[in-house]
């Protein structure tokens, strides 16, 4: 367990919802927006927006990301507004399909998240991933940022799966995996998320989710892991050395991956 860092011999599960430094009773200052060690709670508080709640890392992983989506767009041809006529190679090879997923070709859950169906759908995507991904990894970093997009990518495979076992791509899954992150830190921090554009984009999107030939399992589960992701990065900053949070977040990545493939049903089972 985590001590004290004014009293290192009193161990404590508390920390500061500011500055995330354990802290024990003598320390702890109770604030309308929780606990706060001494020093955080001589300070005013902010008001902040998703975009205060940036550090300073450049978002390189995610222009990476949005690299990577973007050339395997091109590879596959498709420039059209409505799909395809006939899907690409690369498409063929890396979109999500649950008899192919069943058949050991695990990678699927993986690849699906980088291809798109259409302008429009990677248009939007790549929207929305920059402006969240590229708050989030100033905040975390490169890797704790990669391991909680991995984890929304994979959640997201998971509810797709769960929905339907047929065809689905697309960067929507772990999009939302980063909004359900930043939920959770905002709540964190006692901001309220749905007095934010954050609040919006998610009601707005959520309610998108639901028109035919959208994946909603993807996104919900996208959501659903990303939130979890980022209590576990939470926890681990609370509980452990540095090193627990992204421990978390890859067994949740293993969990997603696991259930996911235990869901994808074989080809014999459409017969």
């Amino acid at each position: 367990m985590a001590t004290c860092y004014r009293h290192p011999s009193r161990e404590t599960g508390v920390a500061c919802s500011n500055c995330d430094r354990p802290i024990c009773p003598d320390c702890m200052t109770s604030t309308p927006v929780g606990m706060r060690c001494p020093e955080c709670a001589k300070q005013k508080t902010r008001v902040h927006t998703i975009g205060s709640l940036a550090g300073t890392h450049a978002p390189q992983l995610t222009q990476a990301i949005i690299a990577v989506c973007v050339v395997a767009f091109i590879a596959g041809g498709n420039f059209g507004v409505g799909g395809g006529p006939e899907a690409s190679w690369i498409d063929r090879q890396g979109w999500l399909y649950g008899p192919q997923v069943a058949d050991g070709e695990w990678w699927r859950l993986v690849t699906g998240g980088f291809l798109h169906a259409d302008l429009l759908h990677i248009a939007l995507n790549m929207v929305l991933l920059w402006f969240l991904g590229s708050q989030i990894e100033a905040r975390l970093g490169p890797a704790r940022f990669g391991l909680v997009y991995l984890t929304g990518l994979l959640g997201g495979s998971l509810g797709a799966l769960i929905q339907t076992q047929g065809v689905t791509v697309g960067a929507s899954g772990a999009v939302f995996g980063l909004a359900g992150y930043l939920l959770v830190e905002m709540r964190r921090q006692g901001l309220n998320p749905f007095q934010s554009q954050l609040g919006f984009l998610i009601i707005i999107n959520l309610v998108l989710s639901f028109r035919p030939g959208v994946s909603w399992g993807g996104h919900l589960g996208g959501l659903v892991f990303g939130a979890l992701a980022a209590l576990a990065l939470q926890e681990g900053a609370r509980r452990g050395p540095r090193w627990l949070g992204l421990a978390l977040c890859g067994a949740l990545c293993l969990v997603a991956a696991v259930a996911a493939i235990s869901v994808a049903e074989p080809f014999g089972a459409f017969a």
